[in-house]
């Protein structure tokens, strides 16, 4: 009577027929799975970079009619060609309204359309994010008063003047403060807040180095922290990704205006500047929307994609 070691492994009766199925598949037909894969994947790309510019080059063309009917608009609504009535007041102020969100619309897309074929340049300037910040808090004020929301900044004497492109984060901004306008409720509160930031990285410690990177630089922040809180409904935890994604609106928020691109221009926009994004949200309790500016600028980071 032969003995059977504990180790050995027993096939049963039609255990064959599943093992053999099991084994690797001709190694030929793989790669050329995986070259059609690439193909087309290639060609996917290259169609959507061939929309991209095609709506683009739309867009543009749209700007010059578009800053001529406003034009017109304005020349009318200074009564200089005619004293109006309130009705035609009232029809031209709601003409302007809406050549402004079409402008707003279309220059959205431009910009989306720049950053999807990588072509936004960062220009570094040393700078004072109070001031950037106060400019961004002043434009907007006008329409927070109309639609009954307050908006405070309050400077913080801890930031010191470091290199960062103003436009860029006015634009992040901006985007944050127009969702919090749209989304927080009459009579609802805003803040826009700036502070040092100590950003710990996770390639920050070499592979072989043991250390606590806590105690190495919790002293010396390396970044600054930008944030627009609001007393809106909130997001679900289950969106707190999606959000900044292309074209992407919360199921609750489909019939609000806009093309779902605010978020992930500020995104790209934040990820060009080696800086990080996110937002702090949970239903009912408003939203907390933040990114982080290195102190020092980065450089060769890619505007494309949807690296998170």
């Amino acid at each position: 009577m032969s003995l059977t070691p504990d180790n050995t492994c027993l096939s049963q009766p039609g255990e064959s027929k599943a093992v053999e199925d099991l084994r690797p598949t001709d190694p030929y037909s793989q790669l050329a799975n995986q070259q059609e894969l690439f193909q087309e994947y290639t060609q996917l790309r290259e169609r959507f970079q061939r929309t991209t510019n095609a709506l683009a080059s739309a867009a543009h063309d749209l700007k010059t009619p578009l800053a001529i009917l406003n034009g017109y608009m304005e020349l009318l609504q200074s009564e200089k060609l005619g004293t109006l009535n309130e009705r035609q007041r009232e029809v031209l102020r709601d003409m302007h309204i809406s050549g402004q969100r079409l402008q707003h619309f279309i220059q959205d897309f431009l910009t989306f359309s720049v950053l999807e074929t990588g072509g936004l340049k960062m220009q570094y300037e040393a700078g004072d994010m109070n001031t950037c910040l106060s400019e961004v808090c002043r434009l907007w004020s006008p329409r927070f008063q109309e639609k009954g929301l307050a908006l405070y900044f309050l400077a913080n004497d801890k930031l010191q003047p470091f290199p960062f492109d103003s436009a860029k984060v006015q634009r992040v901004v901006s985007n944050f403060l127009e969702n919090a306008s749209k989304f927080t409720p009459a009579g609802g509160t805003v803040w826009l807040h700036a502070e040092p930031h100590m950003w710990e990285r996770r390639n920050a410690t070499k592979p072989g180095v043991r250390g606590e990177r806590r105690r190495q630089n919790v002293s010396q922040p390396n970044s600054t922290k930008v944030s627009v809180s609001d007393t809106g409904p909130g997001i679900p935890p289950e969106y707190h990704l999606e959000v900044f994604d292309d074209f992407f609106r919360l199921p609750t928020n489909e019939n609000q205006e806009g093309m779902g691109l605010g978020l992930a221009i500020a995104r790209r926009l934040v990820h060009g500047m080696g800086g990080k994004i996110w937002v702090e949200s949970e239903p009912g309790a408003g939203c907390k929307f933040s990114f982080l500016v290195p102190l020092q600028p980065a450089a060769n980071v890619s505007t494309r994609g949807k690296s998170k």
